[in-house]
């Protein structure tokens, strides 16, 4: 199994910046694609960014294209998300998550373990 634990939430004025970090334990060896998701109050899940295994592909929802930047560290087995410009559309609850395959991908069902998330909320 795995398990993630996000950190790094808080309050921001709009505009400013936020880094989330997401550590990974077990034995995942870091071959597995990553991905950020969010969810605000009466909104589904959604999809924010992703990361392949190698970090070679990346990808971002047009709502937060520009603006935040997915990386990761397989060497720590951490995924973190550098949220800059931020909008009070961003407020959700960010959530990490680990998909038992390489290859990222967009879809919230095709990712195995999730993150008990980290509240992030932009004021205006």
């Amino acid at each position: 199994q795995v398990q993630l634990v996000e950190s790094g939430g808080g309050l921001v004025q709009a505009g400013g910046s936020l880094r989330l970090s997401c550590a990974a334990s077990g034995r995942t060896f870091s071959r597995y694609a990553m991905g950020w998701f969010r969810q605000a109050p009466g909104k589904e899940r959604e999809f924010v960014a992703a990361i392949s295994w190698t970090g070679g592909s990346r990808y971002y929802a047009d709502s937060v294209k520009g603006r935040f930047t997915i990386s990761r560290d397989n060497a720590k087995d951490t995924v973190s998300l550098q949220m800059n410009s931020l909008k009070p559309e961003d407020t959700a609850v960010y959530y990490c998550a680990v998909r038992l395959v390489g290859i990222a991908t967009m879809d919230r069902y095709e990712y195995d373990y999730w993150g008990q998330g980290t509240q992030v909320t932009v004021s205006s």
